[in-house]
């Protein structure tokens, strides 16, 4: 069975079937689409990493993470990947949606870490957002791009720190 046959069954199959899939926790959202708990974006296991910025940067994004849901946020995914651009958090509260740039910097010896979301990154983000919208938006969803920067212990919240188009 082709891998496309195979998701037409599995979705026609969970069409059917949805009370075996909620008591493992799958809740219906729309029509045959499921939705679980988030998954994280990481593909390899973190006590393998050698480079400490890398360690770094996912607890800066686990504290950016309690940080949101401490503020009434439900965090929607963790590092959405599309082929090699990412978006570090994706988070909702209501139909507000905002995609999440995490910076964590030791020092601001090299500037702010808002200074390192070039235009570039924004762009990339975009892209990501764009791909996140087509497959999980809803018509009455409200986005926005926020980024958060962690310096030592000093976590900073921007929100609405640019938009599409800007430069």
């Amino acid at each position: 069975m082709s891998w496309w046959a195979s998701r037409i069954w599995t979705r026609s199959w969970a069409r059917v079937n949805r009370a075996p899939l909620a008591s493992i926790g799958l809740s219906f959202l729309h029509g045959d689409r499921y939705f679980g708990a988030v998954d994280s974006g990481i593909r390899s296991d973190p006590e393998q990493w050698t480079d400490e910025r890398h360690k770094r940067g996912l607890a800066g994004e686990e504290r950016a993470i309690r940080y949101l849901q401490s503020r009434g946020w439900d965090i929607v995914a963790h590092r959405f990947r599309v082929g090699r651009v990412e978006v570090d958090l994706v988070a909702r509260r209501g139909h507000l949606v905002a995609f999440v740039e995490v910076k964590v910097r030791q020092g601001d010896a090299f500037g702010s870490p808002f200074e390192a979301v070039t235009g570039a990154k924004r762009r990339e983000i975009v892209k990501a957002a764009r791909v996140w919208v087509d497959r999980s938006g809803k018509p009455s969803d409200i986005y926005r791009f926020d980024c958060i920067a962690l310096v030592g212990n000093k976590l900073e919240h921007l929100e609405d720190a640019f938009r599409p188009g800007w430069r």
